[in-house]
């Protein structure tokens, strides 16, 4: 299965591309949606120790235990967010932010959502 590692994990989508993006950039408060497992979100905060803030959201309450779990060295940094990202707009005025330096969205097919062979596409 494509995104998958062969332990069963989830594989974080275009690693590379994405650190890549942000490497000369300087990053102090970040918003991650979908976090999932937390896989993008732990490269990103290893290699930018200048992040004050890093809100991540995502609906599936077990995606946010796994991401609590892999982010744990950063608990100070973290703020998981149970919510959809198109609610970005209202988690930052909630937290009164008024800009983040980053972003990093993810759409696509989940787990949970597929029926039989068809996944079916969630943000």
């Amino acid at each position: 299965m494509s995104g998958m590692s062969e332990r069963g994990g989830h594989v974080p989508v275009m690693l590379s591309e994405t650190v890549a993006f942000f490497e000369q950039k300087r990053l102090e408060v970040f918003f991650e949606g979908t976090v999932g497992g937390g896989g993008h979100a732990k490269e990103i905060l290893q290699q930018h120790p200048e992040l004050k803030r890093y809100l991540a959201c995502d609906q599936d309450q077990e995606a946010l235990q796994a991401a609590k779990e892999a982010l744990a060295p950063w608990k100070e940094k973290v703020e998981l967010i149970h919510g959809n990202f198109s609610l970005l707009e209202h988690f930052l005025q909630e937290r009164g932010i008024d800009k983040v330096d980053g972003f990093f969205l993810i759409w696509g097919s989940h787990p949970s959502s597929w029926n039989g062979e068809r996944g079916d596409l969630v943000f």
